[in-house]
Order: structure tokens, then C-alpha cells, then sequence
């Protein structure tokens, strides 16, 4: 992940900012950057450290210097230099954005998660419509088990790029994964909760476990029989297992807990129409 965010920005800076350089850098240098960009490009990255350096060492201080040094301690995997080395180019230039995002990327692989939170919120400010920004932020997020910031940057990430089937999945995946937490909540200020037993019967539902699903939904309604959605539940169930009789009575008390329930009046109607149908 680390490589592929290097590698994109990487070949942003190569060709666009390598006439940003060329406008800052001495004119006795400019070859001397442009010999590093090709050797990064091509994968040379002794050369191309040799290069930068040299550029260093003959005044050319510029940001994208410091900045392509950085990815290639990066790509060598020796994200403690990188670090350094992208805080130069920061240090020169707070507005780079790219700096900012790969110096968080680094920041995450060191384990440095507060830190690295902060850095990618701010390269997500300065690079608002990169993708690659926003879905490292929502991953600084859950490592440092922000849930809910996570999903809302994987959200913003999906409207980014509605195309991207990758997206939807992590979003998908960051739902599962605040859902689960709440439940653990929910578990820990009450075991007996009527919202973690019917949590539970939702999950025997999808399993088929019917049985199991029909016995978690009554100790949810003992835990709270005022609670709506649990006898609907149950009639939908009964009314799979063409126990109609049961079905009726369940939405019977679905409809006077929530009598203007559109969902619950429709599901008498289907009970009442199986039912007819059945004794034919």
C-alpha cells in the first residue's frame, strides 16, 4: 500500500513539479535534478540518491530535493530516514501535500498513529480531491480505532470515486467493523440488553437458524416488550415457517406498539392473504 501511494505521487512530482523546480533551483542544477527524477523513475535509486545529494550539497535545498529523497528511503523500506527527510521538505514548503501524505504513510509503518493522524489530516486539507489521501486518513483512523471517522473518510472516498469497487469494499468493511463495536458497547453497559439480543437474532436469521433466531427475538421482547421491530421480526419469521397463527399474533402486538407502521401493516396483509391462500 506504502509503495503504490509512493509510486503515484512520485510520478506527480516527476513531471509536474519538475518545472516547479526548475523555477526555484540555480540553472547549473536543473540537469542535476532532472538526471534524479529519471534515475527514481527508473528504479535506481542509488544514483538517484547520489544525485539529490549532490544537488544538496551545491545549494539546491528545494522542497521536491528533500521530498524525492523521502521516497526513496521510503522505497528502501527505511521510513526513520524518510521521516527526516520529508520533514525537510516540510519544513521548506508547509503546504506540500504530498510531503505531508507520505510522511504519514511513514509515520503509520513506524507505528506512530497520533502522529500520523495529524499529518494525513493535513495532507488531506492540501490534496482535498486525491483518493489516495483520504483512503490512507480512513486507515490512520481505524488503526488508531477512530471507527467512526474512519467510515465518514471512506465515505467522502466512495463520492470521490463511485467507480472504484475497492472503495465501496473498505466502506462496507468499516460499517462491519463500527457496528461490531457498538454492539461490544452495548454489551458492556448491559449483558441483558434487548438491542444485543436482537443483534443476535438478526445474525441467526442470516445464518437460517430460525430456531435460534426465534428464541434470541422473545428475550429481547422480555428484556423490553415495548421495544418495536422485535415482533415484526418474529411474524416475518413465522410467516416464512407458514405459522401463521403465530405470525398474526406477533404482528398483532407489532401494530399496537407502532399501530403507524407502514412495514407492519403490510406484513399483516401478506399473513392475512398466505393464511386464506393455505386453507383453500
Amino acid at each position: 500500500m506504502c509503495h503504490k501511494i509512493t509510486v503515484i505521487l512520485f510520478l506527480i512530482l516527476s513531471f509536474n513539479g519538475n518545472s516547479f523546480a526548475q523555477q526555484v533551483l540555480p540553472a547549473s542544477l536543473e540537469k542535476l535534478f532532472t538526471k534524479g527524477v529519471e534515475s527514481l523513475k527508473s528504479g535506481d535509486l542509488d544514483t538517484a540518491e547520489k544525485t539529490f545529494s549532490e544537488a544538496l550539497r551545491k545549494g539546491g535545498k528545494h522542497p521536491l530535493v528533500y521530498h524525492n529523497l523521502g521516497v526513496i528511503s521510503q522505497q528502501r523500506g527505511d521510513h526513520r530516514q524518510a521521516v527526516a527527510r520529508f520533514r525537510a521538505a516540510i519544513r521548506l514548503q508547509p503546504d506540500h501535500g504530498p510531503s505531508r501524505l507520505l510522511i504519514g504513510s511513514s509515520l503509520l509503518a513506524l507505528g506512530k498513529n497520533a502522529e500520523a493522524v495529524r499529518e494525513l489530516e493535513r495532507a488531506v486539507s492540501l490534496l482535498p480531491e486525491e483518493p489516495q489521501a483520504r483512503l490512507l486518513l480512513a486507515r490512520a483512523y481505524e488503526v488508531s480505532g477512530d471507527r467512526l471517522a474512519a467510515v465518514k473518510e471512506y465515505q467522502k472516498l466512495v463520492e470521490l470515486a463511485p467507480r472504484e469497487e475497492e472503495y465501496a469494499y473498505q466502506l462496507g468493511r468499516a460499517y462491519l467493523k463500527l457496528s461490531e463495536w457498538c454492539y461490544q458497547q452495548i454489551a458492556r453497559l448491559d449483558s441483558d440488553s434487548a438491542r444485543l439480543r436482537q443483534s443476535l437474532g438478526q445474525e441467526y436469521l442470516l445464518q437460517g437458524k430460525y430456531d435460534l433466531a426465534i428464541d434470541a427475538y422473545r428475550q429481547a421482547a422480555r428484556s423490553d416488550p415495548k421495544l418495536p421491530e422485535i415482533h415484526l421480526a418474529l411474524a416475518l419469521i413465522y410467516l416464512e415457517l407458514k405459522r401463521y397463527d403465530d405470525a398474526m399474533e406477533e404482528i398483532e402486538l407489532e401494530l399496537k406498539l407502532v399501530p403507524e407502521s407502514k412495514t407492519a401493516q403490510e406484513t399483516k396483509k401478506k399473513i392475512e392473504v398466505a393464511k386464506a391462500a393455505s386453507s383453500q
